[in-house]
C-alpha cells in the first residue's frame, strides 16, 4: 500500500466544515491526495506549522508565469513602437501637406497652428505614457502575486505521514475483517458425525 506524500490543498463550502485534525476546530480546508485516497480537514494556521507539513513549491510554474508576463511586455512594448511610429509618419505627412498649403497663407497664423499641433502631440503622448506604465504595472504586479502566492501542495513531515498511513491501513483491515465475517465459507463445517 502505497500512498504517496503529496497533498493537494481544497476549499469546501462553509457549510460543509468539519473539524480539524489536529485541533477539532471546524475548517474548510482539506488536505487531499492526487488520487483521492486520503483527505482530511485542516485548519491554515497548521499548515504554516514547520513542524507539521512542508509546502511543495512548484519552481517551474512560477518561472514559466513570469515568462509568460515578460513575454506579453515585451509584446505590448513592440505594439505600442509600432503604433508610434505609425503615428509620427502620419504627422509628418500631414505636415508636409499644411506647409504646402501654409506657403501661400501668412506667417502669423502658421505659427499659431503649430503651437496648436504641439501642444495636441503633447497631450497624447502623456496620455500614451499613462497607458502604458498601467498596463506594465499590472504585468509586474501578477509577476509578484505568482511569488508570493499561497503554497497549493504539501508534504507531511515523518510522523504525521506515518499516522496518516496507520489509519489508512486499519481502515483497510478492518474492512477486510468485516468482508470475512459476512463471508460463510471462512467458518468451518458443522460435524456430521456423532461422537
Amino acid at each position: 500500500m502505497s500512498l504517496p506524500n503529496r497533498y493537494h490543498l481544497r476549499q469546501v463550502a462553509p457549510a460543509s466544515s468539519k473539524g480539524c485534525m489536529i485541533c477539532y476546530k471546524p475548517t474548510s480546508s482539506v488536505l487531499i491526495t492526487v488520487d483521492n485516497r486520503d483527505f482530511f480537514y485542516i485548519c491554515k494556521g497548521h499548515l504554516s506549522d514547520k513542524s507539521f507539513c512542508s509546502p511543495i513549491i512548484d519552481s517551474e510554474a512560477i518561472e514559466r508565469a513570469a515568462k509568460e508576463a515578460k513575454e506579453r511586455e515585451i509584446e505590448l512594448v513592440k505594439k505600442e513602437y509600432e503604433e508610434k511610429q505609425r503615428l509620427k509618419k502620419e504627422k509628418e505627412k500631414e505636415k508636409n501637406k499644411k506647409k504646402d498649403k501654409d506657403k501661400d497663407k501668412a506667417g502669423d497664423k502658421k505659427n499659431g497652428k503649430d503651437d496648436d499641433d504641439e501642444d495636441d502631440d503633447a497631450k497624447k503622448k502623456k496620455k500614451d505614457d499613462d497607458v502604458k506604465n498601467e498596463e506594465l504595472g499590472i504585468n509586474k504586479d501578477e509577476i509578484l502575486k505568482i511569488g508570493q502566492e499561497e503554497p497549493r501542495i504539501f508534504a507531511l513531515h515523518k510522523s504525521f505521514y506515518q499516522l496518516r498511513l496507520e489509519r489508512l491501513r486499519n481502515a483497510e483491515l478492518t474492512k477486510r475483517n468485516r468482508e470475512r465475517l459476512l463471508n460463510p465459507t471462512v467458518f468451518p463445517d458443522v460435524p456430521k458425525d456423532g461422537l
